[in-house]
């Protein structure tokens, strides 16, 4: 069972998330920087999603364009800093819909008996910032969102289908 906890203390311009994966800590790794599982779990179900770039290194660039049925884009991009690995992964994030407004985001992965443990640090600019994108859904990092990565790892399964109108996370496609 995947467990999410999200917090965001009053006054403080962070999102803590904690999830458990159900699958090795190396599969979880992939889901976040495989481009082409990326498109499989990350954003609204409803939305397909395109990956222009994604340079995963240290100074590396990525940037994705969502897109709706009506063919409006939502753009997203950032940078990596350090070198992305099992034990950690920092990256700027934006919503090119509301430039300027910048998060800091830091993932890291603790190998639990097969399971795996993800602890993010979102740090925004500001409070209103960090309360724009609770707003907003976080639909990158919801229960929901994160929810099919380890079975499209081990299987190369085409998008999970179903009534949800959000795309299934990482833990979903990380399960056999």
């Amino acid at each position: 069972m995947d467990i999410t906890q999200i917090t965001a203390e009053p006054g403080i311009p962070q999102i803590l998330i904690s999830r458990v994966f159900d699958a090795p800590r190396d599969l979880v790794f992939r889901a976040y920087t495989d481009p082409e599982l990326l498109v499989q779990w990350l954003g609204p179900r409803d939305l397909t999603m395109k990956v222009e770039e994604f340079d995963v290194r240290d100074g590396g660039k990525w940037r994705y364009v969502s897109r709706d049925a009506d063919g409006n884009e939502y753009g997203f991009h950032g940078v990596f800093h350090g070198t992305p690995s099992p034990d950690g992964i920092v990256q700027t994030f934006e919503f090119e819909g509301v430039p300027g407004h910048v998060s800091l985001d830091t993932y890291t992965l603790e190998e639990l008996d097969g399971k795996t443990l993800m602890r993010s640090v979102s740090s925004f600019q500001s409070v209103e910032d960090r309360d724009g994108m609770i707003a907003g859904g976080m639909e990158p990092i919801t229960s929901s969102a994160a929810s099919t990565a380890t079975s499209t790892c081990r299987n190369s399964a085409p998008r999970w289908k179903s009534a949800s109108t959000r795309r299934p996370g990482p833990t979903a496609m990380m399960r056999p």
